[in-house]
């Protein structure tokens, strides 16, 4: 190692400075020492500037120009290591740079295409995509991946954007149903000595009552109440599909395994699985009375204004925005808006066209922003 000293000491006495940071930065590439790359340019940079060696990596004396120069040579040094740790396959070694100059990109792109060789590799990752927001989506799916089931329906309690979430949701319906699938096969051929040669799990269950004597289930009774809970946020035909057929066969479970829903699911999986078919386009004017006749019996006072905000939720997933407005002007219009899991008035008569109507209801709280909004758009309309 002193070998080392002693040619950095020549180099310096050779080249002066300059030929002793191009002699650190050279070896530190050549180590992939990347940590220390990155500060032998930013101290390269200092040197350039006169200002100390050690210390601070910035300086209150610096002028607007040397402090345009250092904040460059800073992006610069930053994006370089960040790309070197990229070629190494090292997400979690490259964000804190790309993170420090604010660009996400690079590590999302990463982030999509990686492979994981180890669980250590896989949680470093995760943390990065998953837990700093870089790319959730992906994040999630290797949590699926690489945790498991159970993990995964634990973080989609809290992924923390809107965007990628009912791509998130899919991801869980999909695995449990695939997993429910194998385990009823698994079963049905130990007992009829045949296998089935179907995947659907409707027509596994159908006429084979047999599978849920005894308290008998296939899949944890938790994940399935938790995963049909979660189907609500489901847009994709053919997955809400597969979260219809959950449901039905969580309807044929003991009532053991019929969880205690809040209103207006009280009956669960009856209560989603009628929810979940008119999202499909199916029985709709049934789900429509089942669920407003759910509101109007239930007093909202004391169970909360839950039970509305999904009647309002559906109807405008529906499209139905005229009866959306008239149940929400009903029982939600007291409820602030941060606490609403459904469009607010002012939006449903936005889609619904109804400016007159958003006048009307701007004029009654007040309010002269939604009220010239509704003026302004009526005279175009």
């Amino acid at each position: 190692m002193s070998d080392i000293f002693d040619l950095l000491e020549e180099s310096a006495i050779q080249g002066g400075s300059e030929a002793a940071f191009d002699f650190l930065v050279k070896r530190f590439r050549q180590e992939k020492n990347y940590p220390l790359l990155f500060d032998a340019l930013l101290m390269k940079k200092r040197d350039q500037l006169g200002l100390p060696l050690v210390g601070a990596q910035s300086s209150p004396d610096l002028n607007e120009v040397q402090r345009q120069d250092y904040e460059r040579a800073y992006l610069v040094a930053a994006r370089e290591v960040g790309d070197l740790f990229l070629r190494e396959g090292d997400i979690a070694g490259a964000w804190p740079y790309f993170q420090a100059i604010g660009e996400q990109k690079p590590i999302a792109d990463a982030v999509e295409t990686c492979e994981l060789n180890s669980m250590e590799e896989a949680d470093a990752v995760i943390e990065v995509a998953f837990a700093q927001g870089v790319h959730p989506r992906r994040g999630f799916q290797l949590i699926l991946e690489h945790r498991g089931l159970c993990r995964a329906i634990s973080a989609f309690g809290q992924y923390p954007f809107q965007d990628g979430r009912e791509e998130c949701a899919a991801l869980l319906v999909q695995q449990l149903y695939q997993d429910l699938v194998e385990s009823l096969k698994i079963g049905i051929t130990r007992t009829e000595e045949k296998e089935p040669k179907t995947d659907s799990l409707r027509s596994l269950i159908s006429g084979r009552d047999w599978l849920f004597e005894g308290e008998s289930y296939h899949i944890d009774t938790s994940h399935l109440a938790s995963v049909v809970r979660f189907s609500m946020e489901l847009f994709e035909g053919e997955t809400l599909a597969l979260a219809v057929e959950l449901a039905e066969y969580g309807q044929k479970l003991s009532s053991m395994f019929q969880y205690e829903e809040h209103p207006p699911f009280e009956s669960g999986y009856k209560d989603y699985t009628i929810y979940l078919k008119a999202l499909m386009g199916e029985e709709v004017d049934q789900a429509v009375k089942h669920f407003r006749g759910k509101v109007d019996e239930l007093d909202l006072a004391e169970v909360g204004s839950y039970p509305a905000q999904v009647v309002v939720g559906l109807l405008s997933r529906l499209k139905r925005y005229e009866e959306a407005i008239e149940v929400s002007v009903d029982h939600l219009q007291d409820v602030r808006a941060s606490e609403l899991g459904c469009p607010n008035i002012a939006q449903l008569c936005q889609l619904a066209g109804n400016y007159g109507k958003l006048m009307q209801l701007a004029r009654e709280k007040s309010d002269l922003l939604e009220f010239t909004a509704g003026m302004l758009q009526r005279s175009t309309s």
